[in-house]
């Protein structure tokens, strides 16, 4: 059950129309990271949480407060937009739908939502379910929730620089703070799973004896960068190697041979040309390498 607070969690009231800024505004809802995204995510986590008690009371206590972040911004971008297209645009425009274009307002603000803010991004796509994160596996979904949260945090900082709006920078500054919160409740619930034994620092903490041992502790160096060895991830109790020419280990990437009703391009002679010489090219590389380290 939710009950619905007729105030907001905080004050979001600009000084002064701006309806450029109130398209901007839109990533901070309808975003990938917006808050419709953490709201989402959270509420999805909290429901599917298979256990009863800290966990599952974090993630729909915060859950709920996103929803009223959505609120508040919500209630921004409608202020921001009030009395734009009579008092932002050239006086020959007439029509409030072609005034709000001119005063950089997004027009779907105007059309669809009369003024108001749209459960989309800046730029007027549709926020999309397919941006959140609920895994059932909460050390996997605390993770991600940071991230977002940091992503959110970094969206929020740069627009907070790109308004002189008090009343603006006031409303920011606090949703700042709660992405600064928000971001350390999940690195310590982070540790808190690992301390209470539910979970180890790989997800899922299984299946180890079955992986391939011997591409468990390897990182392959694949760009022309020469400074990836040098991280202290190659150092230390558990350090993993880093292969600096790796070779592949699987033959030619072909697909098989179209259905002929798909009429595809084919020749299978060219395809076993192309087999021969990979693999005669593949094994002159190992033997180059067997004399170098003979010299060696």
């Amino acid at each position: 059950m939710f009950r619905h607070t007729k105030r907001l969690q905080f004050e979001a009231k600009p000084e002064r129309p701006d309806p450029v800024y109130a398209r901007k505004l839109q990533e901070l809802i309808g975003g990938a990271y917006g808050e419709m995204s953490v709201t989402m995510q959270y509420l999805f986590q909290g429901w599917n949480c298979r256990m009863e008690g800290k966990y599952k009371d974090l993630l729909m206590d915060t859950a709920t407060e996103e929803i009223g972040h959505i609120e508040m911004l919500a209630t921004m971008v409608a202020r921001l937009l009030e009395g734009a297209p009579a008092t932002m645009t050239a006086e020959a425009v007439q029509d409030p739908v072609m005034a709000a274009i001119i005063g950089g307002m997004d027009p779907q603000q105007a059309i669809i939502a009369g003024g108001g803010a749209l459960p989309a991004n800046s730029q007027g796509v549709p926020w999309n379910g397919g941006y959140i994160v609920a895994s059932g596996n909460l050390l996997a979904d605390f993770r991600a929730n940071a991230a977002a949260e940091a992503h959110g945090r970094l969206q929020t900082a740069r627009l907070y620089n790109m308004t002189d709006d008090p009343g603006v920078k006031a409303t920011l500054q606090f949703n700042l703070a709660r992405d600064t919160v928000h971001q350390k409740q999940w690195l310590k619930a982070i540790e808190e799973l690992e301390a209470d034994g539910l979970e180890t620092p790989i997800v899922p903490n299984a299946l180890f004896d079955e992986e391939d041992q011997e591409h468990n502790h390897t990182i392959w160096g694949l760009s022309d960068g020469t400074d990836g060895p040098k991280g202290d991830w190659t150092k230390g109790d558990d350090p993993l190697e880093y292969l600096t020419d790796p070779e592949p280990l699987g033959g030619p990437a072909s697909a098989p041979a179209p259905d002929p009703a798909l009429f595809g391009t084919y020749s299978p002679v060219q395809d076993l040309k192309g087999t021969v010489k990979s693999q005669a090219k593949s094994a002159a590389q190992k033997v180059t390498k067997k004399k170098t380290k003979k010299k060696k």
